[in-house]
C-alpha cells in the first residue's frame, strides 16, 4: 500500500502547475478573513505550514520574519518566487508538517490553511504546531470541517472515500482536533460555502 505522505507529495507535485488557477480566486476572501483575525505585530516570527505556492502572502503584513514549509519541492519553489515578487524576506523549506524541523516555542504565529484536511495525521500535525509555537503564540487555521457537534453521516463518509483519494478529507472536526492538541479556540467563523469552510484562531491552553 502506498504511504500516504508519499502519495501527498506525488499528487501535489502534479497539482503545482495548476494549483493557483484552481485555488487562488476561490479562496481569496476566506484566506484574508482568516488572517485578519490574527493579532499582528512587527517582528513576529511566522510559519506557514503547508505553504503551497504562497497564496496567503498577499494578506500578510510586512515587517515579519516569514518561514514556509511544504511537503512538495515544486510548491516550495513557487512560494519562494511569490515571496520574492511581493518583497518578503522569506525562508522556505521542504518539510513534513508532522515532523517540523524547528525548535520548541520558536514562532509567534503558525498558519495552517487547507492542510489539516489533507494531512494523513492531522493530530500529529497539530501537535507539532503546538510544539513550535511560543507560549503566547497564535494558531490560524482555515479549512473544510464537519460540524463539531455531530459526526459525519453515512452519505458524507461514503463521499469521503472519493474526495480523500483525490484531494481532501471532509469528515474531520476542528474543535476536537484542536482541543486534543492542547489548543483553546478563541475565534471560529464560517468563511465559505455556508459553514463547510471555517476560520479558527487558537492559542495554547
Amino acid at each position: 500500500m502506498l504511504d500516504p505522505t508519499v502519495w501527498n507529495r506525488w499528487r501535489y507535485a502534479c497539482y503545482a502547475p495548476v494549483y493557483d488557477w484552481v485555488a487562488d480566486r476561490a479562496f481569496r476572501e476566506a484566506r484574508e478573513r482568516a488572517l485578519q483575525a490574527v493579532d499582528w505585530a512587527g517582528g513576529q516570527r511566522v510559519l506557514i505550514v503547508g505553504c503551497g505556492t504562497g497564496l496567503d502572502l498577499p494578506y500578510l503584513p510586512r515587517g515579519i520574519e516569514l518561514h514556509g514549509c511544504d511537503l512538495t519541492p515544486a510548491m516550495v519553489r513557487r512560494f519562494r518566487g511569490r515571496a520574492d515578487t511581493l518583497g518578503f524576506d522569506a525562508q522556505a523549506r521542504v518539510m513534513d508538517a508532522a515532523a517540523l524541523d524547528y525548535p520548541d516555542g520558536h514562532f509567534d504565529v503558525v498558519v495552517m490553511h487547507l492542510i489539516l484536511a489533507v494531512m494523513p495525521d492531522p493530530v500529529r500535525g497539530l501537535a507539532e504546531a503546538h510544539r513550535v509555537l511560543a507560549p503566547d503564540g497564535q494558531l490560524c487555521v482555515m479549512d473544510k470541517f464537519q460540524a463539531d457537534d455531530r459526526p459525519a453521516g453515512l452519505g458524507r463518509r461514503a463521499l469521503n472515500l472519493i474526495t480523500r483519494a483525490i484531494a481532501t478529507d471532509i469528515t474531520r472536526q476542528a474543535g476536537p482536533l484542536l482541543a486534543a492538541a492542547g489548543f483553546v479556540v478563541e475565534r471560529d467563523e464560517p468563511v465559505m460555502m455556508g459553514s463547510l469552510f471555517r476560520a479558527l484562531l487558537a492559542r495554547k491552553a
